[in-house]
């Protein structure tokens, strides 16, 4: 057998060093990295091996020998299986420091750029807090039954949810019965997935089919909407396709109280997943930017307008640009509905040639930027950034951030001011951030 092959699956005791990015245990063994899923920093465990590659190792805990202080109980009883959470076995109070330190190691090694000051980290419920995301469904033929729920870590597979934590309450305790629902149905082979969303009223259901569904499945789909007050919502195809089932009428939207504006959204948009951590994300943003009445604002990846309209309620004038044609509609109707006459959108795709289009011939004041995990190298590098005083950067990616700070630093003049961490997706190794860019 090569030598390569003989180390898997063997068992070895490892001291573990630090927490990955990813939330998984680092150690050495035998002068090598090993990651090692379900450890912690300071802990002496017991772990199998299951992965080999040239620069490091990767292994699985078994037995913990020596327990960290910050270790505690996982409150799920599909922890270790399901990849939906990876640190529900750290103290809160340390997950978050932990994100810290991956946010400001990020910015040192990557973008070699230092925060004049780390701001104290943003933190809300640490359960039942998730209010959008996808569920896999599939028909397990040697279970010969349904199951749902996120994948495994082991991504060929898919979780058996009986119940999850993290989501809103009113979905996340009754994932079995869901579960159950899709069982029933003649349709349940051609089920693939069930995508939720929730803001301020019921939990809106997206499931999609890949073929018609008849009268009998209708019915029960229809059913389990009455019966848990959820509303249910079709999708035979693309995005553009979804259509209610039950109530054929309803409202999806969410109020952002201390700016006095209610955002409307379809089932499928994105809005932000904390709803507590929203609001004073959005607050802490809005202080650091220091909107006034004189300033034009511009907000890139705007979205349904999440930072765009609460900005209007401050600033002269704001401009939100988004890539996704439909966001763009929504975010004017949300402007329109919210009597802001001062927030205009365009729809324009931020990692192209923007040279073309007139809102980049226009004069900024200030900038916020909330850009997907890629960043925003692309339109930072095309901005006429020489009148634009001072920069909010919204991350939810620490290394993307690193690289376009270094970027705004070194290459355009710009002193990181401020940055902190804000704790989006507790239990998980997800890091969200904000930071202050001035000239």
């Amino acid at each position: 057998m090569p030598r390569s092959r003989t180390k898997l699956h063997r068992e070895f005791e490892i001291e573990i060093q630090d927490l990955s990015h990813d939330g998984r245990g680092v150690g050495r063994h035998e002068g090598k990295a090993v990651f090692v899923t379900g450890a912690l920093a300071g802990e002496t465990v017991r772990a199998k091996q299951f992965g080999r590659n040239r620069n490091f190792d990767e292994a699985v805990t078994l037995d913990v020998l020596l327990a960290s202080p910050d270790r505690v109980p996982p409150r799920c009883a599909h922890f270790g299986v399901c990849a939906g959470c990876v640190l529900q076995h750290l103290a809160e109070s340390k997950q978050i420091q932990a994100k810290q330190r991956v946010l400001t190691e990020n910015l040192a090694r990557i973008g070699h750029v230092e925060p004049g000051r780390v701001l104290a980290p943003l933190v809300d419920a640490a359960w039942g807090y998730r209010r959008k995301g996808r569920f896999s469904v599939r028909y397990v033929e040697k279970k010969g039954r349904v199951v749902v729920g996120f994948r495994e870590i082991d991504a060929r597979f898919v979780a058996e949810l009986a119940h999850c934590h993290t989501i809103v309450p009113a979905l996340g305790e009754r994932i079995a019965d869901l579960a159950a629902l899709v069982d029933s149905l003649d349709a349940r082979r051609t089920i693939p997935q069930i995508e939720f969303i929730a803001g301020d009223g019921p939990v809106a259901l997206v499931f999609r089919h890949m073929e018609p569904l008849g009268a009998d499945d209708l019915q029960r789909l229809t059913g389990f909407a009455q019966d848990n007050g959820f509303a249910v919502f079709l999708q035979p195809g693309g995005v553009e396709s979804v259509k209610p089932l039950w109530p054929e009428q309803v409202e999806l939207a969410f109020a952002i109280p201390e700016y006095g504006i209610t955002m409307a959204f379809r089932p499928l948009d994105f809005i932000q997943v904390n709803a507590g951590l929203n609001q004073t994300m959005i607050a802490r943003a809005i202080e650091l930017l220091d909107p006034q009445p004189t300033d034009r604002v511009l907000d890139l990846f705007a979205g349904l307008g999440n930072f765009t309209l609460p900005l209007a309620r401050k600033a002269g004038q704001v401009v939100g640009i988004e890539g996704d044609a439909g966001l763009v509609a929504r975010a004017r109707e949300n402007a329109s509905r919210n009597g802001l006459g001062n927030a205009e959108f365009h729809a324009a795709d931020l990692a192209k040639d923007l040279s073309g289009e007139i809102w980049m011939q226009q004069g900024f004041d200030k900038l916020l930027l909330d850009p997907p995990r890629a960043g925003a190298a692309e339109v930072l590098a095309q901005l006429p950034l020489k009148g634009i005083r001072r920069i909010v950067y919204v991350s939810c990616h620490p290394a993307s951030l690193a690289r376009d700070a270094g970027f705004l630093v070194r290459e355009r003049g710009y002193t990181l001011k401020a940055v902190g961490a804000m704790d989006m997706f507790p239990q998980t190794a997800h890091v969200e951030s904000i930071a202050l860019f001035e000239k």
